[in-house]
């Protein structure tokens, strides 16, 4: 039996396998309303035989977004598509659907990345950004304004908001985006966190703020459903988030209720050079994380391509589940055809069964060309 198609608890929901679709920005929002494209591209995810999909990072606030193209989730007109979304979705499809609630911080403001390469916002679409610290994402863009108590409070709330909307909306299930150099890592990582106050020096200094907004997630998102946390085991830069110190912050967020702890890296540090060209380069995150709260369930990502590795990590105890993001942009039935390679049943919608390794003659041929 394929531990990638075994069954997995996560919290309150059962997942049918262990492949989860990281969330991935598109950066084709209107306003922060999700448009047509979100809804085919998360329809195709529905049906990609993934047990668990998480839409992209989508700002608590208008401030929080990464890009101006950027998903929202702070009024009624986007609570109202992505509930149409989520509506539309459970007419063909049971795959849990969950959401990505994220803050920019320092590196919000920016075009989409295809747009003079993701730099700073043009001053017509400019907003002003906020951070741990009065620090630079880059020597060339803007400063943020560090934010104070108000500000904190602000930011608090608007978690809880956007988490009361996307309950409502229908989603299954909450990832806080605590990771690649948004807010929340801004205050985790010491490269980014000058503060001197009770927010800032050492890593209980460092966390308050991050698990403050972990504890108000928590707390508004409703024990019925799945809530789990994305964040750095490394800045790929001396001086910054340490393996070690990551274990201890996941083990904080499982204590406070958490149901997966989704290990990645970078995103901090602009000169950062990170290896990403290398198969499961951040495995060894992961591995430390579960190693440190064996009782948690720990999601790798990065560079996880095939069935075969993705297999090797789960028998291995590296982690529990395995996020998936280009792979499946490439290859939109990835689950499916992971469950042919790993002997297990490839569960085609229906309507597609006649194009399954079962009934058609083509399919080795279309697999091997």
């Amino acid at each position: 039996m394929s531990l990638l198609f075994t069954p997995r608890a996560v919290g309150p929901l059962t997942l049918k396998n262990r492949i989860v679709i990281a969330p991935m920005c598109q950066y084709s929002a209107v306003d922060g309303v999700p448009q047509p494209w979100h809804a085919q591209h998360v329809a195709r995810l529905a049906l990609s035989g993934a047990g668990l999909v998480v839409i992209e990072a989508t700002g608590v606030e208008a401030a929080g977004r990464i890009s101006w193209a950027d998903t929202g989730l702070w009024n009624d007109a986007q609570e109202a598509a992505f509930a149409k979304i989520i509506r539309d979705i459970r007419t063909y499809s049971d795959t849990p659907i969950g959401i990505q609630l994220a803050h920019a911080g320092r590196k919000a403001s920016t075009n989409p990345p295809w747009i003079d390469r993701g730099g700073p916002a043009p001053a017509d679409k400019a907003w002003e950004t906020f951070s741990a610290s009065a620090q630079p994402y880059r020597d060339d863009w803007h400063t943020p304004t560090a934010l104070d108590q108000a500000g904190m409070d602000r930011v608090v709330a608007a978690f809880v908001d956007a988490a009361e909307r996307a309950d409502r909306a229908g989603f299954d299930l909450v990832e806080l985006h605590a990771a690649h150099g948004y807010l929340l890592t801004q205050f985790l990582s010491p490269l980014s966190n000058e503060r001197t106050d009770e927010y800032g020096g050492s890593l209980e200094n460092r966390m308050r703020f991050p698990l403050r907004v972990a504890q108000a997630l928590r707390d508004a998102w409703p024990r019925t459903k799945a809530l789990g946390v994305r964040f750095n085991g490394s800045d790929w830069t001396e001086g910054g988030i340490t393996p070690d110190e990551a274990a201890v912050f996941g083990q904080a967020l499982h204590e406070m209720g958490y149901d997966y702890l989704h290990l990645t890296s970078g995103g901090n540090v602009a000169t950062a050079r990170i290896p990403g060209d290398q198969p499961g380069y951040q495995l060894p995150f992961a591995e430390a994380v579960k190693a440190a709260v064996p009782e948690a369930n720990v999601m790798a990502v990065g560079m996880i391509v095939t069935p075969q590795q993705a297999e090797a990590v789960l028998t291995e105890g590296k982690a529990d589940l395995i996020a998936v993001a280009r792979a499946v942009l490439d290859d939109p039935n990835w689950g499916h055809h992971a469950a042919v390679a790993l002997g297990a049943k490839e569960a085609l919608p229906v309507q597609y069964e006649r194009a399954d390794a079962t009934h058609w003659p083509g399919y080795a041929a279309a697999r091997s060309a």
